[in-house]
């Protein structure tokens, strides 16, 4: 995994630490997918159904990731979603092992899918869950939308002490946020993380106690990108007339918290 004193550019991503000239940014990690494929020195595919550990991915989910439907594409990262001989695919990448980093203000860019029945996610996962398991790693789920529910976002944590259907979550509605791209930011810190949408905060949470029960965020963490079809969130409902649809994301950039937070 890299360590943060490292300084390593290539056409794709960025990552290590340097000032940017106008907004002194102390930039941890920046991936503008740019070129015309994945850099695997960052990311790795998710493919198959999640069979025999995890089948549905743990969500009933009706996809089966593979690599075929995740392009870098004019400047973008896009994952296709796709019907075939009554099958449904999808794409799935992360940053395990190869990206992992602990606090930062997290921003993403994205244009999302809203077929009914699909979930276009950008979330985070603790890098020691092959250790201690799922909710012990913790889950911050920077964007979640549902074609089921139009205009909306949800943005939640997950934890020992409340994961699944968990109470720390907002659903928040965003005029035009099917419209574009839109830019997806979690403040993430020792003592609370904070959610935004286009600069507007949607969510702030601030545990009860700070313990691996209720806070599992001091420590590194690791990005997933993925659209599934269906399942618990997504719903049983899938539209297959939207078929195919894309989810597109232009850029993720990790800067480190200002010296105040």
């Amino acid at each position: 995994m890299r360590k943060y004193s490292e300084l390593i550019i290539t056409g794709s991503f960025l990552i290590g630490a340097f000032f940017s000239g106008q907004s002194q940014e102390k930039i941890i990690f920046e991936e503008n997918f740019n070129g015309d494929k994945l850099d695997m020195s960052v990311w790795n595919y998710e493919e198959g159904d999640g069979c025999p550990n995890l089948c549905g991915w743990g969500n009933n989910e009706e996809q089966i990731y593979d690599r075929k439907y995740v392009e870098v594409k004019d400047g973008n990262l896009v994952i296709t979603a796709f019907k075939k001989d009554g099958e449904y695919y999808s794409g799935k990448i992360n940053s395990k092992n190869n990206v992992e980093f602990t606090y930062g203000v997290i921003e993403v860019r994205a244009k999302i899918a809203t077929g009914k029945g699909l979930w276009p996610a950008i979330w985070m996962l603790g890098a020691n869950i092959s250790e201690v398991g799922w909710p012990a790693s913790g889950e911050i789920d920077i964007l979640e939308y549902i074609g089921r529910e139009p205009g909306t976002v949800f943005t939640s944590l997950h934890t020992p002490a409340s994961h699944g259907n968990t109470i720390n979550t907002k659903k928040t509605k965003i005029k035009d946020i099917e419209e574009g791209f839109h830019t997806y930011k979690a403040v993430w810190t020792k003592n609370y993380i904070e959610f935004f949408v286009d600069d507007e905060q949607l969510y702030r949470f601030t545990p009860e106690k700070y313990d691996d029960k209720f806070y599992p965020f001091r420590k590194d963490f690791y990005f997933l990108i993925n659209m599934a079809v269906g399942g618990n969130l997504g719903g049983a409902e899938i539209n297959d007339q939207a078929l195919p649809d894309k989810f597109y994301i232009d850029h993720i950039k990790v800067t480190e918290l200002p010296e105040d937070l």
